[in-house]
Parts: C-alpha cells; sequence; structure tokens
C-alpha cells in the first residue's frame, strides 16, 4: 500500500494529450537501438512546424516518460523522416527539438529530401548550420532507408522505414490509456483501502448493543464494498494483460516489443501491488471484525448481566426483606411457605445467572480483549447466587428454630391453662375432707408429671436454648410465659401444701377463688391479658361461714367481678396513654416522610441535571422536571424547616398539636398547586417511567418502590393528617383542647376538599374565559338539572322539563359553570374524568328557590328575572341544603358589598 501511496505522478497522461497524440507528429514505436535506447520518429508531417509549441513539448515530454528509467539513461535515438519535403522543414525540425527535447539525446538520424535540389540544399545547409542546431549528438543526414537500416536493426524499426515492427498507432494510445487508467484504479483503490484501514483504527467501540449490532453491520458493508471494487480492478488487470499479449498469443511467431514488455511487466507489478493490498487489508478486517464480534459479544454480555443482576438484586433484596422469624406457630408456617415460594421463584435468576457466568468464562477462554471486564462479572454473579443459596438455608435454619420455639412455648402456654383449669375445678367441698383433699393431691402430682413429658421442667432451659434467634418482641413473650409457668408451679405448690394440711388434719371448711373457673382451657378468654404480677395474688383461702362475712370482716368477691375491674383499669390506663401513642406516630411518621422527600429530591430531580447521566435521560423528558416533580422541593422545604420541627415540640405539650395546623392553614395550601400538577406528572411517567436513568436512580437510592409509588406521598400525607386529629379527638373528649381539635380537623377537612375541587376544576374544557377570574371554588359537584325557557317553543319546554340532564356544577364567588363530565381510559389505565363547559350563570343576576313541590331534593336557578329556570336535584337532602347554604353565602355577601 505505502509503495502505491509513494508511486511518482507522472505530469502527464493519455487523457490529457489524447488530441495531439492522434496527429500522429512524434511516435514512440517500441523499437530499440542495438544498445537498447529507445526511438522516438517524427514522422513526415506537413503541418509540422504549425504545431503549438505547448503541444510539441507535451507530446515530446510525454514519449519520454514512457520507456523505463534504466532504458532513458541510455539516451533517445530520434529518427526524422522528411523524405518529401524541404530543407526548410529539416532546418525547422531540427531547430524544435533541439530546443524543448527533454530527454537525453543519442543520436539523431535525418531522412534527408529525396529531391535532387532539395539534397543539395540539405547537404549545404546541414554544414552552414550544424553548430547553430546546438546539438551534443551527432546528426547523421541519411539519404534512404536502406542507409538507416545500417545503424538500426529492421526488426525494430516499423513499415513505413522499411522494417517489419509492427506498430498501430490507435491501438498503442489504447493500451497506453488504459494502462494509466488501470494504474490510477490500482492508486484509487489503495486509497480507499487506506482510508477504511485509518477510520477502523480511529473507531470507538460503543457502548450499547445495538450501536455495536449497526457499527458491525455498516463496518461489513463497506468492506463487501471494497472487496468487490478490488475484484473490479484485479478483473480490468487481467482484461488489459490479455489485450496487450494478444499478438503473441494469436501468432506463435510474433514477439512483443520492448515497450509492449515493458507494459505487460507494468499491469504484472500493479496487479501483484493489488494482490498485496489485499492480503494487508484481509489481515487488518479479520483483526478488526473479530474485535467488533468481541465488542458486541461483550455488550450483550454486559446488557444480560444488568437484567440478571437487577433481578438478582431484587429478590436479594425482597429475601433481605424476610426479616421476620414469626411470632407464632401458624405465622412461622407461613413464613416457611413464602420462602419455599421465593426460593423457586429464585431458580430461573440464578439459573441464567450460572449460565451467563459460564458464558462469561467461555469468552475469556476464547481469549476475549476484555477479559478484566468480564472476570469480575463472573465472580460477582457466582458470589451473589452463593449468598442467595447460603441466605436461603440459613432462613430455613432460622425458621426451622423459631417453628420449634413456638411450637414448645404454646405446648407450655396449653400447659398452663391446663393446670389453672385444673386447680380452678377442684370442688371445694370435696377438698374440705381428708378422703377429698388428698384425690386433689394424686390429680396434681399426675398433673405435675406431665412436665416433664413436654420438657417442663426446667422452664428457663428452652429459653435459653433459643436465645440467639430471638427478637425482643418474642424474648418478652417467651420471658412471659416462663414467669407463668413459674407462676403456676407456685400455685400448685401453694395448693399443694393447703392440701396437704387439710389431708393431715380437717380444718374449717374452705373455698378457693379460682382466676376463671368458667372458662375453658380449650378456649382462651377474650379479654384484656393480664399481667403476671396480679396473677400471683390471686390465688388465696378466705374462711367462710354459710354465706356470712369471714372471720377477717371481708365479703368474698367473685372471679368475674375481680377480672373486670383489673381489665377496666387497664382500659383506662391505656386510654391515658393513647394520645400520647398518636403524636409519636405523627412525628415517626413526619420523619419518614421528610426522608422520603429528600430522597425523592437529591436521588432523581438533581440527578437530572447530573451530566454523567443526561445521556441516559429519554427526550421526552428533557426539561420537563417541574412537570415530573411540580412544587416538591417547596413542600420539602416547609415540612422539614418549619413543620416538623414544630409538631416535635408538642410531645411534651400534645395541646399544642392542634394549634400547629390552625397556624399553617395557609402554608399547606401548596399541596393545591401539587395535586392540580398530578395528572401532567401522571401522563409524563407513564411515557417515560421506564427508561433506564429512573432504573439507576432507584438502584443508587436501593428503593424497594419506583419514582411514581414515591410522587404519590404528598397527596396520602395531606390525607393521613385528619385521620390522626380524629384519633386524637376520639381520645380527648369533653377534655380541655377539645375545641381546638375539632377547629383543626375541620381545616384539614377544608383544605382536603378544597385539593380535591381544584382537581376538578383543571379538568374544565371549553370554557373560553379564565377560571381564576370567576373567584374563590366554593362548590362543585354532579346534579340531575331540567331548564325551561320562557321564550323557547312550549314542545322544547315540555322536553325540558320531564327529562333532565346530568351536570356538573361548579359554584364560584361570581359564576356558576354548568359542565358535562365525560370520563376516557388513557393507555390502559383508569378513567381520567373531564368536564367539557355547557353554560354559565353571573351570580350578580341570579335568583334562588329552595323547595320545589313534590321533591324536598330539588331547588330552583333563576336567571334574568326567570326567562331562565334551573331546576337541580341533588343525590341527598343533606346536600341540597348544604348548596343553598352556600349560594345564600354569595347572594348576602354581594348584597352587603352592593350597601
Amino acid at each position: 500500500t505505502d509503495e502505491i501511496m509513494q508511486q511518482e505522478i507522472r505530469p502527464l497522461v493519455a487523457v490529457d494529450i489524447i488530441e495531439q497524440l492522434h496527429r500522429q507528429f512524434a511516435i514512440l514505436s517500441g523499437g530499440r537501438g542495438k544498445d537498447g535506447a529507445p526511438i522516438i520518429t517524427f514522422p513526415e508531417f506537413a503541418g509540422f512546424s504549425e504545431i503549438p509549441d505547448d503541444d510539441f513539448l507535451n507530446v515530446v515530454t510525454y514519449l519520454t516518460s514512457i520507456p523505463s528509467l534504466e532504458a532513458a539513461s541510455i539516451g533517445f535515438i530520434i529518427i526524422i523522416d522528411r523524405r518529401r519535403d524541404k530543407w526548410s522543414a529539416v532546418k525547422a525540425s531540427l531547430t524544435r527539438i533541439a530546443g524543448a527535447f527533454p530527454g537525453n539525446l543519442q543520436l539523431v538520424f535525418v531522412l534527408r529530401p529525396s529531391r535532387f535540389i532539395q539534397r543539395a540544399i540539405a547537404d549545404i545547409g546541414i554544414k552552414l548550420y550544424r553548430d547553430d542546431f546546438k546539438m551534443k549528438v551527432p546528426i547523421i543526414m541519411l539519404n534512404s532507408v536502406s542507409d538507416l537500416h545500417g545503424y538500426i536493426d529492421k526488426s525494430q524499426l516499423t513499415r513505413e522505414l522499411g522494417g517489419t515492427l509492427e506498430y498501430g498507432h490507435s491501438q498503442w494510445i489504447h493500451h497506453r490509456t488504459a494502462i494509466e487508467n488501470f494504474a490510477m484504479t490500482v492508486k484509487t483503490t489503495a486509497q480507499m483501502l487506506q482510508t477504511f484501514g485509518t477510520d477502523l483504527a480511529e473507531t470507538e467501540l460503543p457502548n450499547d448493543v445495538q450501536c455495536t449490532e449497526e457499527l458491525l453491520s455498516s463496518h461489513t458493508d463497506h468492506h463487501s464494498k471494497l472487496k468487490d471494487e478490488l475484484k473490479l480492478a484485479v478483473k480490468q488487470g487481467a482484461t488489459l494483460l490479455t489485450c496487450i499479449r494478444e499478438p503473441v498469443t494469436r501468432s506463435a511467431n510474433s514477439k512483443l516489443s520492448p515497450d509492449e514488455l515493458e507494459n505487460v511487466a507494468t499491469v504484472e507489478r500493479l496487479l501483484a501491488q493489488l494482490d498485496e493490498t489485499e492480503k494487508a487489508f484481509d489481515q487488518f478486517w479479520t483483526k478488526h471484525h473479530l474485535k467488533l464480534e468481541q465488542c458486541l459479544q461483550l455488550r450483550h454480555f454486559e446488557h444480560d448481566f444488568r437484567e440478571v443482576k437487577l433481578t438478582l438484586d431484587n429478590l436479594m433484596e425482597t429475601q433481605a426483606g424476610f426479616a421476620d422469624i414469626g411470632d407464632s406457630v401458624t405465622r412461622v408456617e407461613n413464613l416457611l411457605k413464602e420462602q419455599k415460594h421465593l426460593e423457586e421463584k429464585g431458580q430461573e435468576p440464578l439459573e441464567k445467572a450460572q449460565s451467563l457466568a459460564l458464558h462469561g468464562e467461555q469468552l475469556i477462554q476464547n481469549n476475549h480483549y476484555a477479559v478484566d471486564s468480564i472476570r469480575p462479572k463472573c465472580v460477582e454473579l457466582r458470589r451473589i447466587c452463593d449468598d442467595f443459596t447460603n441466605e436461603t438455608k440459613k432462613k430455613y435454619d432460622i425458621l426451622g428454630k423459631s417453628l420449634e420455639l413456638h411450637k414448645q412455648l404454646d405446648k407450655a402456654s396449653q400447659w398452663c391453662e391446663a393446670g389453672i383449669y385444673l386447680l380452678a375445678s377442684q370442688a371445694v367441698d370435696k377438698c374440705q375432707s381428708q378422703e377429698g383433699a388428698e384425690t386433689a393431691l394424686v390429680e396434681i402430682e399426675k398433673f405435675l408429671v406431665t412436665a416433664k413429658e413436654h420438657q417442663l421442667s426446667n422452664p428457663k432451659e428452652f429459653y435459653n436454648q433459643f436465645d440467639m434467634i430471638l427478637t425482643p418482641e418474642i424474648k418478652a413473650n417467651a420471658q412471659r410465659i416462663v414467669q407463668k409457668l413459674e407462676d403456676v408451679q407456685e400455685m400448685f405448690d401453694k395448693r399443694q401444701v393447703s392440701l396437704k394440711k387439710l389431708a393431715a388434719k380437717q380444718t374449717r371448711p374452705v373455698q378457693p377463688v379460682a382466676p376463671h373457673p368458667e372458662s375453658s382451657p380449650k378456649r382462651a378468654s377474650p379479654k384484656i391479658t393480664r399481667p403476671a404480677a396480679v396473677e400471683n395474688t390471686k390465688y388465696h383461702f378466705q374462711v367462710r361461714r354459710r354465706g356470712r362475712m369471714s372471720t377477717t370482716g371481708m365479703r368474698l368477691v367473685s372471679p368475674s367481678t375481680m377480672r373486670g375491674a383489673l381489665e377496666q383499669g387497664l382500659i383506662e390506663k391505656c386510654i391515658s396513654k393513647s394520645q400520647g401513642h398518636i403524636i409519636n406516630e405523627l412525628i415517626e411518621t413526619e420523619r419518614v416522610y421528610v426522608e422520603e422527600l429528600q430522597s425523592i429530591i437529591e436521588g432523581y430531580a438533581s440527578e437530572m441535571d447530573n451530566p454523567n447521566l443526561v445521556h441516559l435521560i429519554p427526550s421526552a423528558l428533557q426539561n420537563k422536571k417541574e412537570i415530573l416533580f411540580g412544587n416538591l422541593p417547596e413542600i420539602y422545604d416547609f415540612h422539614n424547616r418549619i413543620f416538623l420541627k414544630e409538631i416535635e415540640n408538642c410531645i411534651e405539650n400534645p395541646e399544642l398539636l392542634a394549634r400547629c395546623f390552625l397556624k399553617r392553614k395557609e402554608d399547606l395550601q401548596i399541596y393545591e398547586k401539587y395535586c392540580q400538577n398530578k395528572p401532567r406528572s401522571e401522563a409524563l411517567w407513564r411515557q417515560c417511567g421506564d427508561s433506564i436513568f429512573f432504573q439507576e436512580c432507584q438502584r443508587k437510592l436501593d428503593h424497594k418502590l419506583s419514582l411514581d409509588a414515591y410522587l404519590l406521598k404528598p397527596v396520602q400525607r395531606i390525607t393521613k393528617y385528619q385521620l390522626l386529629l380524629k384519633e386524637m379527638l376520639k381520645c380527648s373528649k369533653n377534655s380541655e383542647g377539645t375545641a381546638e381539635l375539632e377547629e383543626a380537623l375541620a381545616t384539614m377537612l377544608d383544605i382536603i376538599k378544597s385539593v380535591n375541587d381544584s382537581m376538578h376544576q383543571i379538568a374544565i374544557t371549553g370554557y373560553e374565559g379564565d377560571v381564576s377570574e370567576l373567584g374563590k371554588l366554593l362548590m362543585q359537584g354532579s346534579f340531575n338539572v331540567w331548564t325551561d325557557h320562557k321564550k323557547g317553543h312550549n314542545k322544547v319546554k315540555d322536553l325540558a322539563r320531564f327529562k333532565p340532564m346530568q351536570r356538573h356544577l361548579f359554584l364560584y364567588t361570581k359564576m356558576l359553570l354548568f359542565c358535562k363530565k365525560r370520563e376516557e381510559n388513557t393507555d390502559g389505565h383508569e378513567k381520567t374524568a373531564s368536564y367539557s363547559f355547557k353554560n354559565s350563570l353571573k351570580m350578580s343576576t341570579v335568583g334562588i328557590t329552595e323547595n320545589v313541590k313534590g321533591d324536598n331534593k330539588k331547588f330552583e336557578i333563576w336567571y334574568n328575572g326567570r326567562e331562565e329556570v334551573y331546576i337541580i336535584q341533588a343525590s341527598s337532602v343533606e346536600l341540597k341544603n348544604t348548596w343553598i347554604s352556600e349560594i345564600r353565602k354569595v347572594l348576602t355577601g354581594q348584597l352587603e358589598a352592593c350597601r
């Protein structure tokens, strides 16, 4: 390739001087002198002296450039044929050649004029003017071609000069142009190959599958076109070589002239250069194509790795979320089923991961260039698979122990219940006799033996066995049951002591007060669980004489009465603590809410300005951050700087909570703007939600849910406050601060209503004015509406009266709008309501009739002195009264403004 590119560029080619060559005033016949000097012949040409100097110089320069450097260095032999001309033509030819011949001359032969007088003049002229020609080589004047044969062999001369050399001028021109065209084709092809090779070497490998496939296809197509060009050039050279050799092929006696042999050598050299260029190009292309294919393999591997890694991460995240070890046998068994389901669900991703890791190792074995990128990913896949497998085994072990623990705790609890039932069911009158006391003792001893059967002889032993897997809640439950075991054991010990005294010596009859003799051990009491400390004090004996006062002066208390008193005390204690619990819940959820808002702003909104992630943002999302997030930064700033700190101050003073909401009534109106923007945000999310940008942000934040779930948080939060305020009101009825709580609740309900109304308002279509100029939106809702127009046709009025229209009304301080509600499906999502504007009434020109005969849900609104009457039917009397009250307020306000 370098040889072709560095080849000498000739100043002239045959095509440039094709007309001058066809005039044939000078030819390079291909003959050679005895020493191999090229022969240039100037045949007889009538207008030789009239040839322009440029044309003469171009032709002579071109002819001298054709022979090889070796032949040209010997020197050229010039034959000037002027046999039919005059001495003046000879003189002019010698003068022009001497002054313009660009090559190295060896000899000059002149065939002098054949006429006697011109020959004599030529003999004299050559002697007189020889020095004027300024030629450093001999000028030999010849009388005939036979004299020329003494200097040059006939085989090197054309037939015009008495020789046998075959020469056709047209064919010579055709061969010269063909050779030069072929040389230019070879040069151009080499340049194209070099340019393509340079482009390939400088090409940056793409980072995704699609671009890599497109690049590979583009380069392959370009390579195929260049290969076709090469084949065409080779075919052109072979055809040209056949044409040059055609005389030899046609006749075995024919021989190619030295110039023709040089032409053959030139074409063969060009074909050899083409072959070398093609081989070098093929070698380079093979390496480049292999690299592109390996790049495509790598991009497929990376794409599959990202998908499998995302699935595995979600799987691991789900598994990590199974932190619960259960608080009952049923719960643990359900957790085991869930773990089994997760394990089955993970089989396919794990198999894909193992298969992908194996594929990566095969790429490494095939000497892939990106070993350093592939090997860590294979290691990562196998590590995650091992982690999942090991973590699954660990979960099974923990849940297995938890199941065993809860089964033992259930058995222990059932044993306690059975023991309590046994103590409660022992008849008092039978225990008063020695025989009855002994029977009761035997029953107790038999029951205590069952503790060994349930491995409960040492209650603390089984608790210590499972200490490492217990959560604080289960530990507390286990401690409670252990304490209960000890309490029951203590009850049995006390009962045994009492019964042994009765068996040894009869005393006055006694009656045990059992904890709950009406209950069965198979059915637990639905009441609130009593602390163990209370249970320890319940089992005692009081002496009774036929229903009268005991010797201690205390009346006996029935077990159910005692249990009710204890439960009532616990309920009162619960109520006293509930306000503090609600405040704590409010603060904790508020902190979580603020953290979630911060994560959305920092992890999503700010990342849209990150230059490293800009290429991942879809075009439909460009410059639309405010549409997607609305005024979320404003909401976060308010809650983080102000609201959270204010409600945190209410921990010690719950009565201040209502004032926080009343004080920040106007600030909380920012949610109205956010909710109004929500439909636009959701539409944009449906369009762009599955982009790689959001997936990458979610992965960095380690969020379980996608962004749209978090964008719903503000809507959920503003509705949560009124629920917490209602709970506060339940716990503070008839106490100090109730009035403020009721006012705060009403305020939050108003804000929610305002937000809800505004959401309906933005769905109004077809209204040509600006709804913001209609004043505050007071009410909105759907009604049946009849119209009556005095100017209309009677039949139309009748139809209007009996066929109601479904209309959605919007009541503003200045206008009442009538709209028709429409619902449309949007891209397979839930229906979206819109309100098509139909009519409007200025509130300054309307009147109202509260009651319509025959229906207490109807009322009338009339316009322009009852020229137009609208009968409106509400869904309930309460709704009708609410609207009438609001309309009255508007009309009264207008009247007062006029006054």
